[in-house]
């Protein structure tokens, strides 16, 4: 667990970042800091379960909105983190993950908005994760194949958990 907690922490020095670089953001920034740390619970979780590394399935869930970290913009963004986040990934000191590693980490943040396709083992562990966690905090799903993988998870209709605003 020590890989995830240093590249996490990496990854919030680059949430600060690109905070200043990028003031205007479709999520506000502390989304992206809660979601690095609860998707990779989740996916670290279910990669368990599922026969897959538990440390490359949380890795790929802590940095699968990278895109979005780095524009600010929800629209395009699993495609735009694919070339940058295999660059952040190699400058990692120390180095974290092996080059083959990177390149499944890659296309699983490439791949993770394809809700309604089916990939590999670990980028569907990260489009799980990313459903369950914006279950858990009370969003609901924009786009259908969201709601039809969240409900195959489930087993049931999920309508988001709702948390008193006080």
């Amino acid at each position: 667990m020590k890989k995830i907690l240093r590249l996490q922490s990496a990854l919030l020095k680059e949430i600060d970042k690109y905070e200043k670089l990028v003031p205007k953001r479709s999520h506000f920034i502390d989304w992206e800091r809660v979601h690095i740390t609860s998707c990779a619970k989740i996916g670290y979780m279910l990669a368990e379960e599922r026969g897959v590394d538990p440390i490359l399935a949380a890795a790929a869930c802590a940095v699968h909105d990278y895109g979005r970290i780095i524009t600010g913009r929800q629209e395009g963004h699993a495609e735009a983190g694919y070339l940058p986040v295999q660059e952040f990934l190699k400058n990692l000191e120390p180095k974290l993950f092996t080059d083959d590693e990177i390149a499944q980490i890659a296309l699983a943040v490439k791949n993770h908005s394809k809700k309604g396709e089916v990939g590999t083992k670990l980028e569907e562990i990260v489009k799980d994760a990313d459903v369950l966690d914006f279950y858990q905090y009370g969003y609901n799903m924009a786009r259908k194949e969201q709601q039809d993988r969240l409900e195959s998870l489930l087993g049931h209709k999920g309508e988001g958990l709702k948390f008193s605003e006080k």
